[in-house]
């Protein structure tokens, strides 16, 4: 039962992100919506940023889980990307509230998730000094989170997408080239 009422507040309070702005929705409607009282509510979650939080880390880990490999920035950076447009309207809801922090903190772990596989796999034979692989995945990881925060901020345009993408594509080898120049300077 518990798991039940569990779901049921997290499936309610996500339509009514898809409804509306994060202010404008409160533990009241949350259970009016859900069928449940104020005590089930408070017996799950703290408050409304811990089931925010909740649901944030939930899929940021299954967008992380769906991605096993990536062949390339590009792979990175549509991963990210589809961690933000699973559910759009309640990102765009959530990152357009006092609560950004919590989804900026999940997209960042998510970016250097990406990267660091990326690289993983990509750097396999090339011995590199932890501290400039450590250097190069926050840089990639920088520039994806720092390209999608603008795209958020922006609005989602479906045009920022495909020029991201090609602007990957276009640097096409970047990242591992700058790790073997790293570990050539090392050695």
């Amino acid at each position: 039962m518990a798991s039940f009422t569990r779901k049921a507040i997290r499936e309610a309070f996500l339509q009514l992100l898809d409804e509306r702005m994060l202010s404008e929705i409160t533990v009241k409607d949350i259970v009016e919506r859900c069928g449940i009282n104020r005590n089930s509510f408070y017996y799950h979650y703290r408050d409304l940023p811990a089931l925010i939080e909740e649901i944030v880390q939930e899929e940021a880990d299954a967008v992380i889980a769906g991605h096993a490999s990536l062949h390339d920035m590009v792979d990175c950076f549509d991963a990210v990307v589809s961690f933000v447009t699973h559910r759009k309207r309640a990102i765009l809801h959530i990152f357009r509230s006092v609560n950004r922090d919590v989804f900026e903190r999940y997209l960042m772990k998510t970016c250097r998730y990406f990267v660091d596989t990326y690289l993983t796999a990509a750097l396999l034979g090339d011995p590199v000094d932890p501290k400039d692989r450590e250097a190069a995945v926050h840089f990639y990881a920088c520039t994806c989170f720092g390209l999608v925060i603008d795209w958020l901020s922006q609005g989602m345009p479906e045009q920022t997408v495909p020029a991201c993408r090609r602007i990957f594509a276009f640097k096409a080898g970047q990242a591992e080239e700058l790790a073997r120049q790293l570990h050539k300077l090392h050695t």
